[in-house]
């Protein structure tokens, strides 16, 4: 049995239906539903059992868990950059996976968990994921530095040949609806588009990038599933890796393959960004992809403007929008 926390959710409910694709259904579900129309995500999945987050972690403290569990895919986490509930992050995100990789580690379980981009900060200090740079890290919200905890926690107690962190860059893809505020600029614009005919995006506060000209490391979702796919069929492959594409693209740029993808012409205003927001931006991320690659990762990520269209033609502009059979 594979259990799959956060399997309701964007990543979670994404690698469920690969693993539907290979032809697995012995799956359990791990997620709190709550009142967002996250249950979608499950209506075309196959998959064994469904427990809610907190049975199941009483199930793991009373070393109860009525499965023969051979791996863990820990995505579950809350991962809004803005949540400022630390005590809440701090059980959640940091608490909630070391339990459960206790246990994973005890009864020699498959444990891949999801850690973030969000613990580079501002980037000032590189985004190589070898191990003794990431002590080093200076995460700038409460997000980022939940993940960092659990990722230090693992180096701490010399865990990096146990299991496997993935540290997630800027994901985009099919079953990101239900995160709202947290949602790709991707499903973001292509509402604007629809509704305005236009996309607003934040004005630069630094000379040295252009409006729009921010960067970011943008990664389509089918792509990393393909990845985890991989990392979870390889069990040697421990360690904590990166997981982008490697190659920075401007907002500029995934506006306009969203424009494109829509075929009509860019139109973008550029607006004020809250000052709540200007000392948490990040100007520039871009995934050091040597170590995943090294490992013997095959995965050939998508361009920019193939995975956008693929994601607008094929599931934004489509009635029922979500990853199909």
């Amino acid at each position: 049995m594979i259990i799959v926390t956060g399997g309701a959710g964007f990543i979670g409910s994404a690698f469920v239906w690969k693993l539907n694709q290979e032809g697995i259904e012995d799956i359990v579900i791990v997620d709190r539903l709550g009142t967002k129309d996250k249950w979608k995500n499950l209506v075309n999945r196959r998959f064994a059992e469904y427990i809610h987050k907190d049975d199941f972690l009483k199930m793991v403290n009373e070393d109860n868990v009525p499965f023969d569990v051979q791996s863990i895919i820990h995505m579950g986490a809350c991962s809004s950059t803005t949540e400022r509930d630390a005590d809440y992050l701090w059980q959640n995100n940091y608490a909630y996976t070391r339990k459960l990789a206790e246990w994973a580690i005890k009864l020699s379980i498959r444990f891949i968990y999801a850690s973030s981009a969000a613990t580079y900060g501002d980037g000032s200090l590189g985004f190589t994921d070898d191990h003794e740079k990431i002590s080093v890290l200076k995460p700038i919200n409460m997000y980022g530095y939940s993940k960092q905890v659990f990722d230090l926690w693992v180096l701490k107690n010399s865990l990096e040949n146990q299991i496997t962190g993935i540290k997630f860059f800027n994901v985009f893809g099919p079953n990101e609806y239900h995160k709202e505020d947290m949602t790709s600029v991707i499903f973001k614009a292509f509402h604007q588009i629809k509704e305005t005919g236009k996309v607003k995006l934040f004005k630069s506060y630094k000379p040295e990038y252009k409006d729009g000209g921010q960067l970011r490391d943008f990664v389509y979702v089918k792509d990393c599933v393909d990845a985890v796919w991989w990392l979870l069929q390889h069990p040697a492959a421990n360690g904590i890796y990166n997981l982008g594409t490697g190659k920075a693209r401007s907002w500029n740029d995934l506006i306009g393959a969203v424009f494109a993808a829509m075929g009509l012409k860019p139109k973008i205003e550029y607006i004020e960004m809250p000052e709540s927001l200007r000392n948490q931006y990040q100007y520039f991320t871009e995934a050091k992809m040597d170590k995943l690659k090294t490992a013997g990762c095959p995965i050939k990520f998508s361009s920019l403007e193939d995975s956008v269209r693929d994601y607008v033609v094929n599931y934004l502009q489509k009635p029922d929008p979500h990853l199909g059979k």
